[in-house]
This record gives C-alpha cells, structure tokens and sequence, in this order.
C-alpha cells in the first residue's frame, strides 16, 4: 500500500519537484485514477446486473422482477461495489492528507446513508406497485404505510447523517430531541393524525380506493382515486379532483355509496304532490271506466264484489258514498303504481317496493314511490326512474288527479311600488 500510495510522489521528487508540490500532485494523480476506476466498474457493475436482471424477469412468471427493474432496485444495487472500493482507497489516496481524508470519508458514509435510502424507497416502491396488482389488497390505503416507513427511514437517515457529520454518538441525539419533542409533534402533527387515520380506515374498512362517496363539507362527490398519508384524493364526476385531509375520514361525516353498489340495486325514492281538492271517491260508473286499464282490471272487478258485499251486509245508505267502503281515485291510481312497479323488467322484485302516502303538506299530498333498480350505473338509473314518472305523470288525469303546480300569475317581486 506504501509503495502504491507513494508511487507518483518519488516521481515527482525525481522530476525535481518540490516535497510538498509532489505531495499534491501524487495526491490529485490518484485521486483521478480512482475516480476513473470506480467509474469503470460502476458502469460494469450496473450493466451486468441490469443484463442478469432481464434475464430472470423474462423468465419468471411473476410481475415482481419486473416491478424491482422499473423502480431501479439493480440500478441502486450497483452503486455499492464502487462506493466501498472508494471508501476503502481512501488511506491511499490521502496517506499525506489525514484532515482531507477524515472529512471525505464522512461524506462518503453520507452518500451511504442516502444510497440506502435510495434503495429503501426503490424497494418500498416496488412493494407498493406489487401489493395494488393483488386483488385482497388493492383497494387497501398501501400509499399510506409506504409514506410511513419514507418517514421513518428518512427521519433515521437524517440522526445517522447528522452523527456522522459532528462525530457524536447517535444515543446522544436521540436524548437531544426528547428537548424538542414538542416542536417535532407541532411540525408533523398532520403526518402522525394521517398516520392514525390511515390505520383507523383500513381497520375499519370505512372507504376503499374505487369507493363512490359524498362528502358535503369538502365538495365531494365521487370516486376515491388515491389514499395515502395526509389526503384522500375523490375524481368528482365532473372530472375535478377534490383533496380531503385523510383524518377528516375519521373526524367527519361523509356518505360511502359501497354498500349500494354491491347490493342487488339501486333505490328509487321520489314522489308527486297531487292536490287535495282532486282527491274523490269513485261511483260504480267511474269503477267501470277505470277497468279498461288492463292492469287494475282484475283488482277493480275483485274489490268492487268485495265492497258490495260488506256494504249490503252492513246495510250502507249508499245514496251518500261516504257510507259504507268506497274506493278512491287516489287509492286506485297507488295500486296502479304499484302493480306497475311489480310488472316492470328493471325493478327488482326481490327488494322492498311500494308506493305510498306521505304526510300532508301545504303544496298538496306526496304519493311517494318506493324500489329498487336492478340496473345500479347512474346514466341507465335515471333513464329507468325518468321512464317510470314519465308513465305515472302521464297517468295522472286518467284517475281524475290533479298535481300540484304553483299559479303563474303570482308576482314574485314582493318590492313593487304603486
């Protein structure tokens, strides 16, 4: 080692080059050849481990080899044999330089320090885009627990760098920051409650990337794209992303439409407000009429028997239709909707489905209808709920209904003057 590292130095002095000129040059003549070395077999190094690399991964089956190539895992590996010949040629290149030596081999344990994380993150990387491929996992909040481990191998660079640089044992540091814990949780209070968050979520299985949700607070309303550490990222169906802090999952109200979409169908929750006043009992005469609609033939026909009968039995003056039993327009055209619902291809008979009353209101009494839609995508759900109330908007007049609508002669501007 002596005779390499003086090598250049004793040509020098026979160059007639003074002691401490020969010195820095042998110094610097070293220091280039080292530099040229290293580079060679960096570039080596890196080239057969790529070559050996794409020869596994086209011979596996597994996406995994793949994933380790396209986050330069081999291209981070490479960089270590030319880092230790570095380190260790050191003594050599600098046997007359101690100061320098000591100060390059800290930057050197850095630049060690940061290749690992380097390789840590490549490898973290390459377990994410793995676990998203597997069906169990890919609506898991990965990003959140990848961003984690960042953090603390980040964090844990950062004290080895930090010792290495001011020559102090790493427990010392460590004792040090116990000083400033407050202002470490003040600055990474976000991370830590998106941290807990995350877990909590996960846990909880509250909300899955591909999940449909509303969240009225933030403006969000549909799919969650992304989970990770600090936010959830929702693409609304105007194509905006909307960015929710991830703890506000946890602190906060929001709507997770999961439970719809792996039901047997989609709710249709609507009704009409039908005036009052149009609202009648129904005469033998207008019973007749109303059985030439075919789907409430055979129910007319079935309750006008029923109703003679218990009216006779009971002795009903049925000169006033208020006496005894009577049908009514209102209950005629509801079991109208709901034989119509029970017969339509796109309900699903399986699921609750009514229509019924609700409490009266100002505006008129609300006949609300009630099912199910086999068909849960939006644009073919509103076609089946629009196709329904454009039959029963239309079959209102049918049963001597009106619905309610505002007067168009009402002036609307309260502050006109004479």
């Amino acid at each position: 080692m002596n005779n390499i590292s003086s090598f250049f130095y004793n040509k020098f002095l026979d160059l007639g080059v003074s002691e401490i000129g020969s010195k820095y040059l042998n110094m610097l003549v070293l220091l280039v050849i080292l530099i040229i070395i290293v580079a060679i077999i960096d570039t080596v190094v890196r080239k057969i481990l790529r070559s050996i690399s794409y020869r596994i991964a086209n011979k596996t089956k597994s996406n995994f080899d793949d994933l380790l190539i396209s986050n330069k895992v081999p291209r981070n590996f490479a960089h270590i044999p030319a880092l230790v010949i570095l380190f260790e040629s050191l003594p050599i290149v600098f046997s007359d330089f101690e100061y320098a030596q000591n100060a390059i081999e800290k930057g050197l344990k850095v630049a060690a320090i940061i290749l690992g994380l380097w390789i840590v993150r490549s490898l973290l990387n390459t377990l994410k885009s793995y676990f998203k491929t597997l069906t169990r996992l890919r609506d898991k909040p990965i990003d959140s627990y990848i961003q984690v481990f960042m953090i603390f191998a980040w964090v844990g660079g950062a004290v080895l760098a930090f010792a290495v640089i001011t020559s102090s044992p790493i427990w010392k540091f460590v004792t040090g920051l116990g000083a400033v814990s407050a202002i470490i949780l003040l600055i990474f209070k976000d991370t830590i409650l998106g941290f807990v968050a995350s877990i909590q979520v996960s846990i909880n299985d509250m909300v899955r990337i591909g999940d449909w949700i509303t969240f009225e607070k933030y403006g969000a309303d549909g799919d969650v794209i992304e989970i990770n550490l600090a936010t959830v990222k929702v693409q609304n169906f105007d194509n905006t992303i909307t960015t929710i802090p991830t703890y506000a999952m946890i602190s906060d109200s929001f709507k997770n439409w999961r439970g719809m979409t792996n039901s047997d169908g989609r709710r249709i929750k609507r009704h009409m407000l039908i005036k009052q006043n149009s609202i009648k009992y129904l005469t033998k005469e207008d019973v007749e009429q109303l059985k030439n609609i075919d789907l409430i033939s055979d129910y007319l026909t079935t309750m006008q028997n029923k109703l003679d009968q218990y009216n006779t039995s009971h002795n009903a003056n049925k000169e006033f239709l208020i006496n005894g039993r009577n049908l009514t327009n209102i209950g005629v055209f509801r079991k109208f909707i709901q034989t119509y619902l029970e017969s339509h291809s796109a309900i699903n008979k399986d699921m609750l489905l009514m229509a019924r009353q609700l409490q009266p209101t100002a505006q008129g009494i609300p006949l609300e209808i009630y099912a199910f839609s086999k068909d849960k995508r939006w644009e073919n759900y509103e076609y089946v709920m629009s196709d329904l109330f454009d039959h029963f908007l239309a079959a209102v007049p049918y049963f001597d209904l009106e619905l309610f609508e505002l007067p168009n002669n009402i002036n609307y501007n309260s502050n006109t003057t004479n």
